[in-house]
């Protein structure tokens, strides 16, 4: 499998607060993965590191063998990594067709992502695209964010805690059109709380602990024990 994205020891610190320690991650072409973990585990320090919005070490990071690790955002996104940005972060004074339009910015190829198809992926969009996007709810503003990174046509989809705070039915219709987009060439990095939902997707799946990798492997290859352990350390939390 070609490898499209890795991290090499990648460190990440907050001023004097070390978030990251030497975490080692890959992803292949046309690959789904999950990164799972307990709140503060560094999941979206990890994600933010690979988009560009932290800084590191340029050896610390490489997409397709290139030194990515001190890129500013722009210059990764232009690469073709893409961020769906944990709580969405649309712009509130944009309707829904002008926060998927932002997408293009800064990247303008071609692919199979466009206005017509995302409404395609996701037709309520296509209803709603002259209302104010924090107008929607919860889910359709969600889709939104994945469509307006979708419309970048990026090789890699960086997915921070997309079931965050949305209910089950809401949860199961986003996902519905990850085969979709996986069959139009993206490959995803998917970070999830919902472990049950990060193992039906994934084809290997990481686990995180207190800025660690902990356990790796593919969904059929993990036990729930030897996941517990890995979320959870000694500690007698309760796996859901």
């Amino acid at each position: 499998m070609e490898t499209l994205l890795e991290a090499r020891g990648l460190k990440a610190s907050y001023d004097d607060f070390q978030a990251l320690f030497g975490v080692n991650l890959m992803l292949g072409a046309g690959e789904a993965i999950a990164v799972i973990g307990a709140n503060g585990a560094g999941k979206s320090t990890l994600m933010r590191s690979i988009a560009g919005a932290i800084r590191n070490a340029p050896g610390e990071i490489l997409h397709r063998g290139a030194e990515i690790g001190a890129l500013p955002a722009p210059d990764v996104m232009a690469r073709g990594i893409a961020l769906v940005p944990e709580g969405r972060r649309l712009f509130p004074s944009l309707s829904v067709e002008e926060n998927l339009l932002v997408g293009t910015y800064g990247r303008k190829v071609e692919g199979p992502w466009s206005l017509a198809t995302i409404y395609d992926l996701f037709p309520i969009l296509n209803e709603r695209r002259k209302n104010p996007a924090t107008a929607l709810s919860g889910g359709q503003q969600q889709m939104v964010a994945i469509g307006r990174a979708l419309m970048s046509n990026p090789e890699i989809l960086l997915c921070d805690e997309l079931s965050l705070g949305l209910a089950p039915i809401v949860i199961r219709d986003i996902y519905a059109a990850f085969p979709r987009i996986r069959a139009a060439g993206a490959a995803i990095v998917i970070v999830e709380q919902d472990i049950a939902q990060a193992l039906k997707v994934a084809d290997r799946v990481y686990c995180m602990m207190e800025g660690r990798i902990t356990l790796t492997g593919r969904p059929s290859e993990l036990d729930r024990a030897a996941i517990h352990a890995a979320y959870f350390g000694a500690e007698g939390h309760e796996l859901a």
